[in-house]
């Protein structure tokens, strides 16, 4: 039976369209769904009898279970299980500028980057636009709030996920529907290059970031394999033609890892690097985890890098720390789930 959450307002128009019913029906459902927060057909007393039947008969109103949720200072990290018993996370995030929800769109991740919980486990199938909806509507049912920004940077890679990514966007962008505005959105890739290039020509108007995290080659091919594929001179001119053709500025990620990426001499190299490009460069202290090596760099010296890369006329920012006690590191509460630990 198909998910009604896996319908964008477009879908359902093309549905009621199909079965000779005026596609207006599916604004009335949109409504009762997104706005009223109606999870069942009988509850939907402007549609007939019949139609009701028809609809319980062929959608189902899906719904995850809530395994665990861990709470910090201005921090909810869920853990919940699909119908399949997968698992997946989501984190809310409040901040002064209004509740920002980091969303899974994968089941495991296959980038393989070194520093990354999220990639220790391996993919195991993409997530399905309902499966990425659904955290929205079940956190702000637990929490009692409104969620105004979403950011996909939990696990998994968006751009491995293309098709049901965008799917997503739609549902979530609808006026009719979640009306989560566009520029309220972020995806972050780890540089899938080809599909930034089909991003860049979707017209979406959402916020690109991409994880960099390394300011050379050499060093990027170890953190993140990726690179390999598409090296950095390649993902900047591609982040260039994306600037260019969509007039958006874009976030460069970039975790620091002590004695790894974090030295002056980085901060200069990456200034170097990205110097003309619009964008602006997001610091990470990083978030240590038992199974993985690498430790986050001191306060000093990411102060030190910031100040460095301030100098040289880059765009900076620290991002603020969150959920110290809740597992922080993106997929840790699901492995750790897991593995028993």
């Amino acid at each position: 039976m198909k998910s009604i959450y896996d319908y964008s307002l477009s879908d359902l128009e093309n549905y009621f369209f199909s079965i000779d019913e005026k596609k207006f029906k599916a604004v009335q459902i949109y409504d009762w769904i997104y706005k009223k927060r109606v999870n069942s057909f009988k509850d939907m007393t402007n549609l007939k009898q019949v139609l009701i039947n028809r609809l319980i008969d062929e959608f189902s109103f899906e719904h995850l279970e809530i395994i665990s949720r861990l709470d910090d200072v201005d921090v909810h990290k869920y853990l919940f299980r699909l119908k399949d018993d997968n698992k997946i996370e989501a984190v809310l995030m409040h901040h002064d500028y209004g509740n920002s929800l980091c969303i899974s769109t994968q089941v495991g991740c296959n980038m393989s980057c070194a520093f990354c919980e999220s990639g220790r486990l391996k993919k195991v199938r993409n997530l399905t636009p309902s499966e990425m909806v659904l955290p929205i509507l079940q956190i702000e049912r637990d929490l009692n709030i409104r969620i105004s920004h979403i950011v996909l940077m939990g696990i998994g890679e968006p751009f491995d996920n293309y098709e049901n990514v965008i799917k997503f966007l739609d549902i979530v962008n609808e006026p009719k529907g979640i009306e989560l505005g566009s520029r309220h959105i972020t995806i972050s890739t780890c540089g899938v290059v080809p599909k930034i290039l089909e991003f860049m020509n979707n017209g979406k108007q959402v916020n690109l970031a991409i994880s960099l995290h390394a300011s050379n080659d050499t060093l990027r091919n170890k953190l993140m394999p990726i690179n390999k594929a598409y090296n950095l001179k390649l993902l900047l001119d591609t982040i260039k033609k994306y600037v260019s053709k969509t007039n958006r500025r874009v976030t460069l990620e970039y975790i620091m890892l002590k004695e790894v990426n974090d030295s002056i001499d980085n901060a200069k190299e990456l200034a170097n690097l990205i110097k003309g490009i619009n964008c602006y460069v997001n610091l990470i202290p990083y978030n240590e985890t038992s199974h993985i090596e690498f430790k986050k760099s001191d306060k000093e010296r990411i102060l030190k890098f910031y100040d460095c890369l301030k100098q040289n006329d880059v765009n900076v920012t620290i991002r603020r720390e969150f959920g110290s006690k809740v597992m922080a590191a993106c997929g840790q509460l699901r492995s750790n789930y897991e593995e028993g630990s």
